[in-house]
């Protein structure tokens, strides 16, 4: 189970540092520029406490009224101010350089995994928080801040000072550079480990619960409706405990994991400078340094001590930030679902035919088809009814004509074309859909109705919300067409969101339509506005509509009727009517005896 626990660490660490040394070979000559300011910085502080040592052996070898003495004390004291200086400079510039790098960098990463998350498929929607999937990419945003401050101007310098140290210490004083080589690399090799295999798989254990707590959050205040309309704060209050109760016990393993390797690292530096201080005694007793010699090898390690002593702390932060970015780096890895082929074109749909030859098609890993052999054609202009029980297929034939899923065998069509053979997006852009509950943004109401065709002028706009009988309303509004509708246009009523649904349809004057039920839980007089125009707006066009309502498609072209995949009733509904035993028959009747009751129990 170690043995697992440190290989996935190993793994995690390669993927979320590749990640990182991709995005910095986007910016070469600043990385590069950074590091030699590194370097020029540990430099001086490799620097000081030698001319510190020749300080202290100057003001030990003689009165201040010696010449040689007092020269030798300045020029060390002058040597010690410069290098102080150019530290600082060096300081300066390093973090001018690490803003603008990281910034980029974070702004190229946001970008990045909003576009792949936009193009993931629709399952992956369907089993993804959205608030999981928000915290994921800004916590690791956020971490790659640490990560970048972590390993260019933190444990870059602090390997560049253990090595220079060593080398330095062991020029003079062969024993020095050995206890400090040794134990440095002891002191290395144990914080590494205790961080990866110890604290980090609690760490990421924690994060996990730290992602579900978000999600848990934002799925209970996006439907703070549903909630109050049931009186169940509390319940909701203490599911949530449950989350918190799982996320607290595994942060509270992760900070003691982490204090007791702070702890082991301070041994260890404590031995170490016992060590180092108890050797600089021997030297000084068998006559091989003087006090200035002491001095500079205590004033070394102090210097040293602090680098050790932070790359424990850089070591946790890299650990973290590692932790923090693993799900960002996961999203990179994950598969869009559906991609477009290489060297698609986009599609211009003039006529709106549609074709389903011989489909076949299942969802995800199931292994029973939906559709087996399927066979449908729509004619350029034809108003079709998909009707049928939940779960027949009409739903998803829609869905693989905008191929949010992909075909398992044969081919969907539109004015002929294979449409794996073109860009999804000019796909989908023209083809208009007015869904059962319409989704808002929370932006104004004219940028909604224009999401389709952002580049359309406001009279553009006006009209198309003219045609949707929506003008009237938003008139009515203190901010007419610049009202914010809400979250998901949670202000506006069911009724008010459809005709804005309708206008942005109308707006985009798209060749293929798609209405899924639009009028289905609307009052009468919503209702008629919307058939209204709903009528108008399938004039001329290729237009498919999910039926839950039968009395909707009686004017409709054309009906199919679905069941377990197969259209097994086919034609107009007076046609359909008349089937003795037909499904379509038996849903007609028994919607109309409902009619019928619900009308005489009014009476």
């Amino acid at each position: 189970m170690a043995r697992f626990k440190i290989d996935f660490r190993a793994e995690a660490f390669s993927k979320v540092l590749g990640f990182a040394f991709r995005h910095w070979q986007k910016q070469p000559i600043r990385i590069a520029v950074i590091m030699l300011c590194v370097l020029g910085e540990i430099t001086t502080d490799l620097l000081t406490p030698f001319f510190a040592g020749r300080l202290v052996e100057a003001v030990a070898s003689g009165a201040a009224t010696s010449e040689i003495a007092w020269n030798s004390a300045v020029s060390a004291f002058l040597f010690l101010a410069g290098l102080g200086l150019m530290a600082v400079l060096l300081r300066q510039a390093i973090f001018m350089l690490i803003i603008r790098l990281t910034l980029r960098m974070m702004s190229d990463v946001v970008t990045h995994a909003f576009k792949r998350v936009q193009r993931f498929s629709s399952d992956w929607h369907a089993n993804a928080f959205a608030g999981s999937t928000v915290r994921k990419i800004t916590r690791g945003m956020w971490a790659l801040d640490v990560l970048n401050d972590t390993v260019l101007i933190a444990l870059l310098p602090s390997i560049a000072m253990l090595i220079g140290s060593t080398i330095l210490l062991g020029l003079f004083w062969p024993l020095m550079g050995l206890i400090v080589g040794v134990g440095s690399l002891i002191y290395i090799a144990v914080t590494v480990t205790l961080s990866t295999a110890w604290v980090a798989p609690a760490a990421s254990l924690a994060n996990m619960w730290d992602t579900r707590m978000g999600g848990a959050l934002a799925d209970a205040i996006s439907c703070n409706a549903v909630v109050k309309g049931f009186g169940a704060e509390t319940r909701e209050e203490s599911r949530l405990k449950l989350v918190l109760d799982k996320w607290r016990s595994r942060t509270d393993r992760t900070w003691h994991r982490g204090t007791f390797n702070g702890t082991v690292q301070n041994t260890l530096l404590w031995l170490m400078r016992i060590s180092i201080i108890g050797a600089g005694l021997y030297l000084w007793q068998a006559g091989a340094a003087s006090a200035g010699d002491i001095t500079f090898v205590i004033t070394s390690f102090l210097v040293l001590q602090g680098y050790l002593r932070d790359i424990g702390q850089h070591v946790r932060n890299l650990q973290r930030s590692v932790n923090d970015m693993e799900e960002l780096v996961r999203l990179d890895d994950e598969p869009l679902g559906i991609d477009d082929r290489a060297g698609v074109t986009p599609i211009a749909i003039a006529a709106g035919g549609i074709a389903f030859e011989h489909v076949d098609f299942h969802y995800g890993v199931h292994t029973r088809p939906l559709y087996q052999d399927l066979n449908v054609t729509i004619r350029p202009g034809e108003r079709v009814g998909l009707v049928g029980h939940s779960g027949s297929g009409k739903t998803t034939f829609v869905k693989l004509i905008q191929r949010l899923y992909d075909v398992s065998g044969g081919r969907v069509t539109v004015d002929g074309v294979d449409i794996r053979e073109v860009a999804q997006a000019s796909l989908r852009r023209q083809i208009a859909i007015v869904q059962q509950d319409p989704v808002l943004f929370h932006r104004s109401l004219a940028e909604n109705i224009a999401y389709g065709r952002p580049e359309a002028t406001r009279d553009e706009i006006i009209e198309s919300a003219k045609l949707a009988n929506a003008h009237e309303f938003i008139e009515r509004l203190p901010k007419g067409y610049e009202t914010l509708v809400g979250e998901r246009g949670i202000k506006l009523s069911g009724g008010e969101r459809q005709r804005v649904a309708i206008a942005r349809a109308f707006l985009s004057n798209a060749r293929v339509l798609i209405l899924d039920e639009a009028t289905s839980s609307l009052d009468s007089e919503s209702e008629a506005l919307i058939q209204q125009a709903m009528d108008r707006l399938m004039i001329g066009r290729t237009t498919l509509v999910i039926a839950h309502r039968l009395s909707t498609v009686r004017s409709l072209d054309r009906l199919l009727v679905f069941d377990a995949g197969k259209v097994v009733e086919e034609g107009t509904h007076a046609q359909l009517v008349k089937l003795d035993g037909g499904i379509y028959r038996r849903l007609f009747e028994r919607q109309a005896g409902e009619l019928v009751k619900g009308l005489a129990a009014a009476e």
